[in-house]
């Protein structure tokens, strides 16, 4: 199902609906229809027969767009069961009289822009192109010459291709809606039937059973690779305690520039948390408390180790992450002295760098690697197809998405749709456990927690936060090795990438080999601001940036980046920004003032007498967590 809008007072309208079965297509035009609700409700109820009973109807991208179109029509025709994840709409149950749908969002369980899905499985139906800023209230039947460039979002040869097919007959804003729409239905339908087709051949597991990638990936792992028994599933206070050691991946900036005549290399490791999930040993079975040092009792303890930690102070590039309270809860890599959960091996590993630890209680896990085979399967697997083949894209995405199952939060929120006459005693009854209502025409949707199932350590949520924290400590610790190195000048750190003026010695480097570097760019100039802010000119004469939250269709220069050095500077630009109501149905496209500059939320910086920023130094922190030296 797909649905086509345009933009009335900042405000996105429905003007198109399509759906596809596999062999017929059905539209539905605004033209038609007294409103886009109505237009909506008809084709939900076409939809609604025996035939589609228990169907699923897959919408890219249902999520942050569609779902939102979709929640409060769907709740107020039949009975809808949502489900909300950070707030994203993964999926929709729905009943209508006696049949039974679930809408699902495709973009979760095949990340990729649609065209690019489309090519990577070469699907016979191809995204076709379509003028989405032509469209408006005043022209939706709109006959004549095919709109101009601008409204397109393709190059000149192609508009001049795609204007040629209408040589001699007039464009039509209402046929050509339709056909684009259509095209999008039947491109995704054969996209996620020949997923489906993939993945049962491979693994014998429907795709539909799943909503998500990382519940696929998880159910291939389960039922073909992981011994029964092996995994506990962590949740309430064991899990909150360990989830306080997981940090994620580091990024850090060091120097901000690069001399004239000085060639900056980008590196990227090979797959690093599947490197990570291939290589070492995961914490397994039923997590066992203690107190005091237990590597007193038992030398190779292994596990989650609550601990007073002291960092050397003269370390260049400190390797042991906390989470910090400097303008919001920010995770930084400190020297000084503080309490933290830390994962045994990353522990034992900072000792190499001049770190001393005082263990004061901790839990214990059983050793295994779980994943070797699942890696080296799909690793192997995806090295005999070419990129340009679906397989290699389907090994790719299983391989990068295991891992996000077991970091899941397992504080979930239960969702509920109560009518209005009903909600007064609901509230009665959950008033403190309520998060949040949203009104959705004469119902309310309702998100809420139930108390003690977190509170309970037997839940039963398929989470292990000792799984996720050791991978991404274990990916911390392969990086380790780059950041303290004499021989290497780091300038900037991703979570798997290093960017340095040094040549990196041959016994690391491999395009192939899962956890070795690869050479990504050669830059003349280089430009970093701070984790996810920089501006790259490659040796070809490209420009690259990046700014964490900013569109990149807003563009940037490299001056833009040299001005920002100076203390005090700052750059403003406008972006468009969607903002989503469930209550009223609807998307919102507003100007948003986004302000770039440098700030110390992660690392202390160093200025010249000029004012320029040249270097930076670490944190210091006292036992309380609190910054000495901001």
């Amino acid at each position: 199902m797909d649905i086509e809008t345009f933009i009335k007072d900042n405000i996105h309208v429905p003007y198109a609906i399509s759906w596809h079965d596999g062999v017929n297509s059905f539209s539905y035009y605004l033209t038609d229809f007294k409103n886009s609700d109505s237009m909506i409700t008809l084709a939900i109820k076409d939809l609604m027969i025996k035939k589609y009973d228990n169907y699923k109807v897959y919408i890219h991208n249902l999520a942050r767009f569609d779902g939102i179109f979709l929640l409060r029509i769907l709740a107020n025709l039949g009975e809808c069961n949502p489900i909300i994840h950070n707030d994203k709409i993964i999926s929709i149950g729905f009943r209508y009289k006696d049949y039974d749908v679930s809408f699902r969002d495709s973009l979760q369980l095949l990340i990729s822009p649609l065209r690019n899905l489309a090519k990577s499985f070469g699907v016979d139906t191809q995204k076709s192109i379509f003028p989405y800023t032509f469209v408006n209230e005043n022209n939706l039947n709109y006959i004549g010459d095919v709109p101009e460039l601008k409204y397109f979002d393709i190059s000149e040869t192609e508009y001049l291709n795609y204007s040629n097919e209408f040589e001699g007959t007039s464009w039509n804003l209402k046929d050509e809606t339709i056909k684009y729409c259509e095209i999008d239905c039947i491109s995704l339908h054969q996209i996620v039937s020949k997923f489906n087709e993939l993945i049962f051949e491979r693994f014998k597991i429907n795709i539909f059973k799943y909503p998500t990638l990382s519940s696929l990936a998880f159910a291939i792992f389960r039922t073909k690779f992981l011994l029964a028994d092996t995994i506990s599933q962590l949740s309430g206070q064991t899990a909150n305690e360990i989830r306080e050691g997981y940090t994620g991946g580091a990024v850090d900036m060091y120097i901000p520039e690069n001399p004239d005549g000085t060639k900056i290399h980008a590196y990227d490791v090979n797959s690093l948390y599947p490197f990570t999930m291939d290589e070492f040993d995961m914490p397994v079975g039923k997590p066992v408390l203690f107190e005091g040092d237990i590597r007193k009792i038992d030398p190779n303890a292994f596990g989650f180790f609550y601990c007073k930690i002291i960092a050397p102070d003269d370390i260049k590039h400190p390797i042991i992450q906390t989470h910090v309270k400097t303008n919001g809860m920010r995770t930084i890599s400190p020297i000084g002295t503080w309490e933290d959960m830390i994962f045994s091996v990353e522990m034992d590993n900072a000792k190499k760098y001049g770190y001393k630890f005082e263990i004061l209680w901790g839990y214990t896990f059983e050793i295994k690697n779980i994943f070797k085979d699942y890696v080296d399967y799909l690793y192997n697997f995806r090295l005999n197809y070419p990129k340009s083949d679906p397989m290699n894209f389907i090994a790719k995405i299983l391989l990068n998405s295991l891992y996000g199952r077991f970091g899941m939060n397992d504080n979930f929120l239960e969702i509920d749709i109560i009518h209005k006459d009903f909600y007064a005693d609901f509230e009665n009854i959950f008033f403190d456990n309520i998060v949040e209502s949203q009104d959705l025409g004469d119902y309310k949707l309702v998100q809420y927690k139930i108390v003690d199932e977190l509170e309970n350590d037997d839940a039963i949520h398929n989470t292990s936060i000792a799984i996720a924290a050791a991978i991404t400590a274990y990916s911390r610790i392969h990086m380790s090795q780059f950041k303290n190195d004499p021989k290497i000048n780091l300038y900037y750190t991703d979570t798997d990438s290093i960017y340095t003026d040094s040549n990196i010695d041959d016994s690391f480097l491999s395009e192939t080999v899962l956890g070795k570097l690869k050479l990504e760019n050669t830059c003349n100039k280089a430009i970093f601001l701070a984790p996810k802010v920089y501006c790259l000119e490659t040796d070809d004469g490209k420009v690259i940036y990046k700014v964490k939250g900013l569109k990149h269709e807003v563009e940037l220069t490299m001056n833009d980046f040299e001005q920002l050095l100076y203390k005090q500077s700052f750059l403003r630009k406008t972006q468009l920004k969607f903002m989503r109501n469930l209550q009223s149905g609807n998307i919102e496209v507003l100007d948003q003032m986004y302000t770039i500059k440098v700030t110390e939320n992660k690392i202390k910086l160093i200025y010249d007498e000029n004012g320029k920023l040249t270097g930076t130094m670490p944190f210091i922190i006292d036992s309380k967590k609190t910054i000495l030296n901001k």
